[in-house]
């Protein structure tokens, strides 16, 4: 079936506002290891052990004159799905993370019956807790790894590492391994996206702590591991870390923690890498008023960048007792308001540049609002400030995007446990 809707400013979705916390504010137990944080000690200096495929940098501009989406359904019946995603592997399956604790598969159009891992009695549901990130190894063809973003029982967060069994679409939870370990004060902003980048290192998006306003300040601080994008390599370990820290890292020999790629993020609830450039999109929820969408280049990298939460919210000052200076820190590429002229958006859902056969859609960056339902897109190598264009208004609770192995992408309605593909036609 596919469904397309009405560009519109009609009036605020109440409805929608009622579940928005997920965003907002946006099993098994035998796990090795403490995930213990030492942040003392020499770098170690070995690279990834499979070398990332090279990018190409020469990509056509996108432009969204005489383009239309729509959406097509793919599948139903999840449970508050939170992440579509592929294992790289060839296989064409596509992987539905619940947020509920489950991954689930979608394989030639079949929901599977029997999950492809289970965590419900391992993790905290609810609000903004639980499974919530998952990302499969650059090797896992061959070594079966794949990691997940969690929220234990006492409301921290987890890293783990996972295998897959001799069966190809069942994980034992019980070969899980602790690869990191993160505090939380409170029970919101968790972040929760984790993926590898082009050189073969995993990168997992932090939130501030919670509350409300950044009130520890943990985003601008270099001290802890909250409000960042951090920067992992997982293969090996170094000392008491089940991991490795990257020697390009921006801290290594400097004050700050290691793990730290860059700082300055509010609720960092998904980000992604451009198949075709490796450059580095970050959907970052804002306060009460802003929204961003954050870019990293080879240009305008993002490494070591403060992007400016609490300071600002979007290019906006939002706790002038810091004398809200720009200096040093990163404006964003995209913002777009909660509040204009009664529309109802409150929670971006950072998305994804289209790298797939819809030649219409090429090299469009599309993101959406989780409240609102609405859709936009701007070219890959928009000049900031960008101004994106509506290119969808649906009633769906869009709690993520995702690609397949082709690079076609999808939509996650956490509201109706839906997953839609996005369909483009030239008109």
């Amino acid at each position: 079936m596919v469904r397309s809707f009405r560009v519109n400013t009609g009036p605020a979705r109440a409805a929608c506002l009622a579940i928005a916390s997920m965003l907002l504010v946006a099993g098994g137990t035998a796990i090795a290891g403490t995930g213990t944080l030492p942040h003392s000690g020499p770098p170690a200096r070995r690279g990834p052990a499979t070398p990332p495929a090279p990018v190409s940098n020469v990509v056509a501009p996108f432009s969204p004159t005489g383009v239309s989406i729509s959406l097509a359904e793919v599948a139903s019946g999840f449970s508050k799905p939170v992440l579509v995603t592929h294992a790289n592997d060839g296989s064409g399956r596509v992987f539905v993370v619940e947020q509920t604790g489950t991954i689930r598969i979608v394989k030639d159009g079949t929901v599977l019956a029997t999950p492809f891992l289970s965590l419900a009695t391992s993790i905290s549901t609810g609000g903004e807790q639980g499974l919530l990130g998952l990302a499969f190894h650059p090797s896992f063809k061959t070594n079966g790894k794949f990691y997940v973003n969690l929220t234990l029982g006492n409301g921290n967060t987890a890293i783990n590492e996972y295998r897959v069994t001799t069966n190809p679409d069942h994980a034992d939870w019980r070969t899980g391994r602790r690869i990191l370990t993160i505090a939380q004060p409170y029970a919101n902003h968790n972040g929760g996206h984790l993926a590898f980048g082009p050189d073969g290192f995993l990168y997992i998006a932090t939130g501030d702590g919670g509350s409300a306003g950044d009130p520890g300040n943990r985003a601008q601080s270099l001290s802890t591991l909250l409000g960042k994008l951090l920067r992992i390599d997982v293969n090996g370990t170094s000392g008491t870390r089940n991991y490795r820290i990257p020697a390009s890292n921006p801290f290594v020999g400097r004050t700050g923690l290691d793990e730290i790629w860059s700082y300055g993020l509010r609720n960092p609830w998904r980000f992604s890498f451009d198949r075709a450039t490796g450059h580095l999109w970050i959907g970052d929820v804002g306060q009460g008023a802003w929204e961003e969408i954050d870019r990293g280049t080879s240009v305008t990298p993002a490494r070591g960048i403060n992007f400016g939460w609490r300071v600002l919210e979007g290019r906006h000052c939002f706790n002038p007792r810091t004398g809200c200076s720009t200096s040093g820190k990163r404006a964003p590429l995209v913002e777009y308001a909660h509040a204009v002229t009664g529309e109802d958006n409150c929670s971006v859902t950072g998305g994804y540049v289209y790298r797939g056969a819809q030649v219409p859609l090429q090299g469009a960056y599309l993101f959406g609002d989780y409240c609102s339902g609405r859709i936009w897109a701007i070219d890959h190598a928009a000049t900031s400030p960008a101004v994106p264009t509506l290119m969808l208004d649906t009633t769906y609770n869009i709690s993520s995007f995702g690609e397949d192995e082709a690079g076609e992408m999808y939509v996650a309605d956490l509201g109706g446990g839906r997953i839609y593909r996005i369909v483009a036609t030239a008109v």
